[in-house]
This record gives structure tokens, C-alpha cells and sequence, in this order.
């Protein structure tokens, strides 16, 4: 039987449950940045072919089947929302370890891309400025704020989610105005963007594979359990905001395609057109507004991933998971963990030479291997652990729905950047090496990736007091 450990009500303050569902769908959208959909549109029509909006359907349709097994998986585990958790307690320690390893990839380079994407805006706007100087003053920036306070930015992040989604409502009515005087496509209803000659199956998952990555941070939401009025709305919540995320996506990316059928109109920008996009259909002023949200909205989920990561960096130190001489520590002065913060920030000077595909498809590698994990840890915990496959209905929930998640988000997957599998499996080649080291040869198990640790049946955690106590079979 597994035990799912208690909120920490034992001792010491407690979260205050006043998170309602559409506010913890709020800060889940939030955390996805709508305004992505704009920043990778050229790298998608052009390996669709001009079909955006299909790879975003396959997409959404893969990330709700996933979303249903996060919320399955936070009913058992609501004080530890993570992939590596669920997956260490229905599977295996050392499994969920891999999984927590991998995902680590994506959390250190989401603060990356958010300064790979506002260097892209800057050589748009400002050509003569020099793209490496851009990226230095982000990271230097970003770590100092973060250095000096980790706080976190929900509430930030609802306003800006407002404003970008006000921004995106005024881009889609300036468009369809243009599709009526025939202008791209000439029409706003039309079944071209999603299908015409020229467009297959393979492309479109290759595409699906970078949409992804407009997806990532729908499972954040579970990081509010503890402050929902209930947890019987975190799977809602969970699932609402993949759907709503979706569905803005889509709908962008729908009037998007039809306005440019092709990525002719961007020129020398397909990277990351946004700033163009602006400025072809709305002139230098809405060009401002355009790019002004997409620039907010960058730093302001850089900064959130940034203290996420330097947190979990922390947890891990704490853990013993990284050494704790170095990763747990926390500044007597500025009550962070700086060491993480600054690694964090050198990461992100790597957006000085990297492209934006390449960049997503590294951070997909990770999230694509959670997501497979999550629905795998549901058919091990309904299914194999709790024998809940009694009737079709349980067969059907337990098993079939998370298996066909489980391969759908396989074949994305296999569907990435050669050059992206490659790097990745070179780092689920060191987390293996470095997880031999901490459990001597698998004689005792890793700690693990969150503050607050759930107790298995079968295994119990290892007792971070007493570190060469071997592990319980």
C-alpha cells in the first residue's frame, strides 16, 4: 500500500487554501506564455508545410490524455506534484530518479530559451545591437533579481496574462478584417491551414514535436494542491488548462496560417517571426504592443523558471541528490540559494549561439519523458499496484487511456532533433553514472527531486541522518 505523506500541518504555518479552480487556471496559463505560439510559428509552417494548426491538434489531443493522468496522479500525491515523484513511488526510486534527471534538462534550460527569444526580438528590432551583449544584460539581470529574491511571481504572471491575451484578441480582429479584403488567404473560414497537398503525417508530428513546447508548464498547476480550496479541482484544473491553452493556441495559430500562408513575409526571421507578424499587420505601433507583450511575458516566465530551478537545485542539495556542500546552501545574507542562481544564469548565456528549434527540441526531450513516465506510473498504480482493472470502465481509465498517452507522447518523442537525442541521451548517460555513485551500485536509494517526500510501501526513503543505512526491500 502506498502512503501518501500529509501537508505540513504537523508543525509550523500552513498554506492558506484560497485558490479557486479558474485561479489556478489562471496561473497555469500563465505559466505556458500564450504568446509562444507566435515565437515558433515560422519554425512550424515551415516543416508543415503551412499547417500549423494540424500539429497543434495532434498536439493538444496527446497533452489532454496526459493531463487526465496528472490528475489521477495528484489525487494519490497532492503534496508533491512532479513527474519524478509519481513515478518513484508507483514504479521505482531509481526509475523516477532517470525521470527527475531527465526533466531536469528542461527546467535548466526554460530560462534559457525565454533569453534566446528576447535576443531574437532585440536583432529584429535593433539589428546593430550587438545579440550577445543582449543576452549577458538578461542574465545578469535575471540572477540579480532572483539572487536577491525568490518570491514568487503568480500574481505577476495573472497580469500578464490578461494583457497578452487582450493583445492577441486585437491581433485576431485586425486579421480577420484583412482575411475579408483579401488579403492571404482571402477567407477566415477554410480547411487549408490544417490540411492541403504538401501536407503528411510525419511532418506534422515532427511540427507536433516543437508545439509541445508551447505546452510546457501546464503540470505547474499542480504546485498549488496545498493552497486549492479543495484538491478534488486540481485534475479539473489540470485538464481546463491544457484545454484553454490549447484552444488559444489553435486559434492563433488557425488565423496565423491563414494570413501567412507561407513564411515568405518573414524574410530572414522564420526563428522567431513575432516581431514581424506585428509589424505586417498592424504597423510599427501595434508592432510595439505585439512585441512589448511577447518581451513581458518572456521575462516574466524566465524569472519564474529561473527561481524554480534555482529552488530545485536547492531541494536536490538538500537531498543529497547534487552535493549538498554546493547546491544546498543558502546565503546568510540574501536568503537564497546563490550558487544555484548564478549556475542557472551562466546557462543562460548559451542562448547567445543557440537557435530557437534546437533549443525547444532540447527542453521537449525532458518534458516528453515525463509526460510518458506520468501515464506509465498510472497503469503501474491503478492498474498493477491497487488491481483496479475490474469492468471496462476501469480497464478503459487504468490502462487503455494512459497507454495509448504513453505511446502517442513515445512517438513525439522519437519525432525530435537528431541532434537533440543525441545531447539527451549523453545526459541520461551521466544521471545514470552519477546515480551509481549515490546509491553505491544500487545498494541503497537515491533522495528525492521534492521538499516533500510521500512514503512508498515498498520501499521506504532512505534516512537523510543516517546515510549508509541500506535500503529496505
Amino acid at each position: 500500500m502506498i502512503v501518501s505523506a500529509p501537508a505540513a500541518t504537523q508543525s509550523g504555518p500552513t498554506l492558506k487554501r484560497s485558490l479557486g479552480l479558474f485561479a489556478i487556471v489562471g496561473l497555469g496559463l500563465g505559466y505556458m506564455t500564450p504568446t509562444v505560439v507566435f515565437d515558433t510559428f515560422g519554425i512550424v509552417s515551415k516543416q508543415t508545410n503551412g499547417a500549423v494548426p494540424s500539429s497543434y491538434v495532434i498536439a493538444l489531443v496527446i497533452m489532454l490524455l496526459t493531463a487526465i493522468s496528472y490528475g489521477k496522479m495528484v489525487r494519490v500525491f497532492p503534496s508533491a506534484g512532479s513527474a519524478f515523484t509519481y513515478v518513484r513511488e508507483s514504479i521505482h526510486p531509481n526509475i523516477g530518479f532517470m525521470v527527475g534527471w531527465s526533466s531536469l534538462l528542461d527546467y535548466l534550460l526554460l530560462p534559457m530559451v525565454n533569453a534566446l527569444i528576447i535576443r531574437l526580438y532585440v536583432e529584429q528590432l535593433w539589428p546593430d545591437f550587438p545579440a550577445w551583449l543582449t543576452v549577458v544584460i538578461y542574465a545578469v539581470v535575471a540572477t540579480g533579481i532572483i539572487a536577491y529574491s525568490m518570491r514568487s511571481t503568480s500574481n505577476v504572471n495573472m497580469v500578464l496574462l490578461v494583457a497578452a491575451l487582450v493583445v492577441m484578441i486585437v491581433f485576431v480582429v485586425i486579421v480577420v478584417g484583412q482575411l475579408t479584403n483579401g488579403e492571404g488567404a482571402g477567407t477566415i473560414v477554410s480547411s487549408t491551414p490544417f490540411s492541403h497537398d504538401g501536407v503528411s503525417l510525419g511532418p506534422l508530428l515532427t511540427g507536433a514535436t516543437v508545439v509541445c513546447f508551447s505546452f510546457i508548464g501546464f503540470d505547474a498547476v499542480t504546485m498549488y494542491t496545498e493552497e486549492a480550496k479543495s484538491t478534488k479541482i486540481m485534475p479539473k484544473a489540470i485538464l481546463l488548462t491544457v484545454l484553454l491553452g490549447g484552444l488559444i493556441f489553435l486559434v492563433a495559430s488557425y488565423f496565423t496560417q491563414l494570413r501567412f500562408p507561407d513564411n515568405e513575409p518573414f524574410g530572414e526571421f522564420t526563428d522567431d517571426p513575432l516581431p514581424q507578424i506585428g509589424l505586417i499587420v498592424g504597423g510599427p505601433v501595434f508592432q510595439a504592443f505585439f512585441v512589448g507583450a511577447g518581451f513581458v511575458a518572456a521575462v516574466a516566465s524566465g524569472l519564474a523558471s529561473h527561481a524554480s530551478v534555482a529552488r530545485m537545485l536547492l531541494v536536490m542539495g538538500r537531498n543529497n541528490v547534487l552535493p549538498k556542500a554546493v547546491f544546498g546552501r543558502v546565503s546568510a545574507r540574501t536568503h537564497t540559494p546563490i550558487f544555484n542562481v548564478v549556475l542557472v544564469g551562466v546557462v543562460c548565456l548559451l542562448a547567445i549561439s543557440l537557435d530557437l528549434e534546437l533549443v525547444s527540441a532540447f527542453i521537449n526531450f525532458g518534458a516528453l519523458i515525463a509526460f510518458t513516465a506520468v501515464n506509465l506510473s498510472v497503469i503501474f498504480h491503478f492498474a498493477i499496484r491497487k488491481k483496479q482493472v475490474e469492468g471496462a470502465r476501469q480497464v478503459f481509465t487504468n490502462i487503455v487511456l494512459p497507454g495509448i498517452a504513453m505511446v502517442l507522447t513515445g512517438i513525439l518523442w522519437t519525432q525530435l532533433h537528431a541532434d537533440a537525442l543525441i545531447a539527451g541521451v549523453i545526459w541520461a548517460a551521466i544521471g545514470f553514472i552519477w546515480l551509481l555513485i549515490i546509491t553505491r551500485g544500487f545498494r541503497r536509494q537515491p533522495q528525492g527531486f521534492d521538499e516533500n517526500q510521500p512514503v512508498t510501501g515498498f520501499n521506504k526513503l532512505a534516512i537523510e541522518d543516517d546515510e549508509d543505512q541500506p535500503a529496505k526491500g
